[in-house]
């Protein structure tokens, strides 16, 4: 079932549900999905478009959260995590930091990397592998820590 499809039975029950926290996330991913498929050349948004665009509206909402702490700002902070539970349950699970160190080492590995200058090839080899089960910033950072030790 596609996402749009799962995303329209949620909407409906939340609805049904009276759950305004649930209905408010529902419709920016709703949102976001008619974006990306109304946008100039776009096709029908394939499994992984669909993790990439909920990944984006995580990340967006991780960023203004960060913000409206740092501004001491708590109203608007408690919407964007709310918003933030409602979205991740759409996503496949996250991988912990130890298995992405270890997804990472096994690359670095296999790529024969052994210093800062390899971060470009190990990048786009980990970013290809653990596309939708991790965050970009910390593959990042444990490819850092990897290729300096």
């Amino acid at each position: 079932m596609s996402l749009q499809t799962t995303i329209n039975s949620e909407l409906v029950t939340a609805m049904k549900a009276q759950d305004a926290v649930r209905l408010r996330g529902l419709r920016a991913i709703k949102a976001a999905i008619l974006l990306a498929n109304t946008a100039e050349n776009s096709k029908e948004l394939d499994a992984d478009s669909e993790i990439a665009l909920l990944q984006r509206l995580v990340k967006q909402r991780r960023d203004s959260l960060d913000i409206f702490t740092t501004q001491n700002r708590p109203d608007l902070a408690v919407r964007e995590e709310e918003e933030i539970a409602v979205i991740v349950e759409f996503l496949p699970k996250q991988l912990s930091r130890e298995e992405v160190a270890a997804a990472v080492h096994t690359i670095v590995a296999e790529i024969g990397a052994s210093s800062m200058k390899d971060m470009g090839r190990v990048m786009g080899a980990a970013s290809k592998q653990l596309a939708g089960k991790t965050e970009g910033k910390l593959i990042s950072e444990i490819v850092k820590e990897v290729l300096s030790a």
